[in-house]
C-alpha cells in the first residue's frame, strides 16, 4: 500500500450523500451512473466501492490495473471475488455494522406479516372483497429458530426475545465460551428445525452454504412452520421451497432475497402463502448513512496509512 493524498476513487453503486460528502473532502471521487462508466473509470481508479448490485469479478479486478482497495458498503462480500483480489494484492474491506439493526428489523417485520397475513388482508380491503377469515398466529409463546448467532442473527434474537418468543439458535462456528458470554440458547440444527414455529435465516453465502435449506432440511423442518430469508438467496433451494409450500408442508415463506434477482421464472413467484420485498431490508436512511460512513472512513484511513477496521482478506495486509 501507498500513501496517497488525493487517492482516486470509483463509485459503482448508489451511495448515501454522507460518506460521498467525507470521500470528496480528501479524494477525487468518480460516481458512475451505468455499467459504460464504471467500465471507463476502472483502469485509472484507486479504489471501488460497491453494493449488493455490482458484480466485482475477476475481469473487472483485471482492468482495475490500480486498484488497491474494493470497498462493499454493507456486510456480505458475495459479489466479490476476494479470493481473486487477494491474488492481486487488493485489500477488500466491508461495512458489517451500519445495516445490522435494520436488517433485523425487516426479519420481525416479515414475521409478523406472514403471521398475521397481512399482505393478503390488505389486498382484500383494496379490491373489495372486504372479509373476514384472515386468521392469523399470534408470535408470542412460539418457537423462533435462529440459523446464525452473527450480527443480524444476534439481533433477530435480541429482538424475538423481547416479543416474548422462545429463542433457539444453530451456529457451528461459535465457540464455547462465546456461546456461555452471548446467552443465547442453543441447539442442534436438527433440533431447530424440527421444533421451530419460525426459522430465520443469518449466515453467509460461501461454497459450504450453498442450498443450506435443501429439500431434506425443508422436511426436517416443522409442518406448518414458516421460513424467512433476509440474508442471500441462494442459501434457499428456490424449487425445494415451493415443493414445500405447494404441498403445504409449510404454512409459508417470506422473502426479501433470491438466488436470481430479479427473480423471473421462479417458481416461488406463483407459491402459495409468500410474502416478498426486493432486496430492501438493509434500505433504511439510517443504514444507508451508516454503511456509507463506515466504508468511507475505511477507504480513507486505508489511503491515509492507518488500520482499516473491517478487512476481509487481512492477508493482504499481512504482504504489505
Amino acid at each position: 500500500m501507498s500513501v496517497l493524498e488525493t487517492p482516486r476513487i470509483l463509485v459503482a453503486d448508489p451511495l448515501s450523500t454522507n460518506g460521498i460528502d467525507l470521500l470528496r473532502n480528501h479524494a477525487d471521487v468518480i460516481v458512475a451512473a451505468d455499467a459504460a462508466q464504471l467500465a471507463d473509470g476502472l483502469p485509472n481508479s484507486d479504489a471501488l466501492i460497491v453494493r449488493s448490485r455490482t458484480k466485482v469479478t475477476a475481469d473487472v479486478l483485471a482492468r482495475g490495473d490500480q486498484l488497491q482497495i474494493v470497498g462493499r458498503a454493507g456486510i456480505g462480500v458475495d459479489n466479490i471475488d476476494v479470493d481473486a483480489a487477494t491474488d492481486r494484492g487488493i485489500l477488500v474491506v466491508n461495512a458489517p455494522l451500519g445495516n445490522v439493526r435494520s436488517t433485523a428489523e425487516h426479519t420481525i417485520a416479515l414475521i409478523f406479516a406472514l403471521a398475521r397475513r397481512i399482505p393478503a388482508a390488505d389486498a382484500a380491503v383494496r379490491d373489495g372483497t372486504w372479509k373476514t377469515g384472515y386468521e392469523g398466529v399470534q408470535v408470542g409463546g412460539k418457537r423462533l429458530g435462529v440459523l446464525g448467532a452473527g450480527k443480524v442473527g444476534g439481533q433477530v434474537a435480541t429482538l424475538g426475545a423481547a416479543l416474548g418468543m422462545d429463542v433457539v439458535v444453530y451456529d457451528p462456528y461459535l465457540t464455547a465460551e462465546q456461546w456461555q458470554t452471548s446467552g443465547l440458547h442453543r441447539v442442534g440444527f436438527t433440533e431447530l428445525l424440527t421444533t421451530s414455529d419460525f426459522v430465520t435465516v443469518h449466515v453467509p453465502l460461501v461454497s459450504q452454504t450453498k442450498h443450506l435449506i435443501g429439500a431434506a432440511r425443508l422436511a426436517e423442518m416443522k409442518e406448518g412452520s414458516y421460513l424467512v430469508n433476509c440474508a442471500r438467496g441462494g442459501l434457499v433451494d428456490p424449487d425445494a421451497l415451493a415443493e414445500a409450500l405447494f404441498s403445504h408442508h409449510l404454512a409459508g415463506a417470506a422473502l426479501d432475497v433470491f438466488e436470481t434477482e430479479p427473480p423471473e421464472g421462479s417458481p416461488l413467484i406463483h407459491a402459495p402463502n409468500t410474502i416478498f420485498t426486493p432486496h430492501v431490508a438493509a434500505s433504511t436512511r439510517e443504514a444507508q448513512a451508516q454503511v456509507s460512513t463506515e466504508i468511507a472512513e475505511q477507504i480513507l484511513d486505508f489511503f491515509a496509512g492507518r488500520p482499516v477496521t473491517y478487512p476481509v482478506n487481512p492477508s493482504v495486509l499481512r504482504k504489505a
